[in-house]
């Protein structure tokens, strides 16, 4: 069974922030990021385990994938078959604040294929 995948309002800003720092630079090159970054935090669903722990908390239920330069730090919770996508963090910025358990997040359950090209995606809420 897949892992529903939620975005925190954290990760959604960095997200945000990211596309938002390349867009002046090249608008399609940033859209495109924040897709592929988008994707692979999606790809998740099917294989959350597949990430490392964090080095820097080590607890089983935080891990992070690499996307180029950028951790995408999540937190597993096996109970309900969810993952919370907490940063998009690139790895020149030195160490990631990590929020607690349930602030806001958004439900991102569509995959990729089904989401329109490009970063204009809407979550559910």
């Amino acid at each position: 069974m897949d892992f529903q995948v939620l975005l925190s309002d954290g990760a959604l800003s960095d997200l945000e922030r990211i596309v938002a720092y390349f867009a002046p630079h090249n608008a399609v090159a940033a859209e495109r990021l924040g897709g592929q970054l988008l994707d692979t935090a999606l790809s998740l669903r099917t294989f959350p385990e597949r990430g490392r722990i964090v080095p820097e908390f080590r607890r089983p239920e935080l891990r992070e994938i690499i996307f180029r330069s950028y951790r995408i730090i999540y937190r597993i919770n096996n109970t309900d078959h969810s993952l919370e996508i907490v940063r998009f963090w690139h790895g020149a910025r030195g160490f990631p604040r990590i929020p607690g358990k349930n602030r806001g997040h958004s439900s991102v359950q569509s995959p990729a294929a089904d989401r329109p090209s490009g970063f204009g995606f809407r979550p559910d809420s």
